[in-house]
């Protein structure tokens, strides 16, 4: 098969939709979610799980500090801040509740609403 054909075969009959950078942010907070609530729902037997899925939306957060920090960064300045200001807090609650001081409800509904805000994708940022 040559370059050509290839070519025609892999953008002829795509299997996956065209997903937009929100569109995949949106999943990765969803998967993120589902596995906090899930983790959450296991009580305290769950505490491994639990751990796992605080430390993978510790890094997601960590992703996002880092991304709207960058001064190249083209969300308004004032989401910006939000955003840094949520990702502070996730890291401090993440800490609080792996010490066994606080539950991560508050987690899932700061994701959740992060969600909800990006499926808005036919407003501004």
């Amino acid at each position: 098969m040559n370059a050509h054909s290839m070519a025609k075969t892999a953008y002829s009959s795509p299997g996956q939709p065209i997903r937009t950078l929100r569109g995949t942010e949106y999943d990765l907070f969803a998967r993120i979610t589902h596995r906090l609530r899930t983790a959450i729902a296991l009580d305290k037997s769950g505490f491994p799980t639990l751990a796992r899925a605080l430390h993978e939306n510790r890094r997601l957060w960590t992703a996002l500090a880092a991304d709207v920090a960058d001064h190249d960064n083209a969300l308004p300045p004032s989401l910006r801040a939000r955003i840094f200001y949520l990702s502070q807090f996730t890291q401090l609650h993440t800490s609080r509740v792996l010490a066994g001081e606080a539950n991560a409800d508050v987690l899932v509904d700061i994701n959740t609403a992060v969600m909800r805000g990006l499926r808005n994708e036919g407003e501004a940022p």
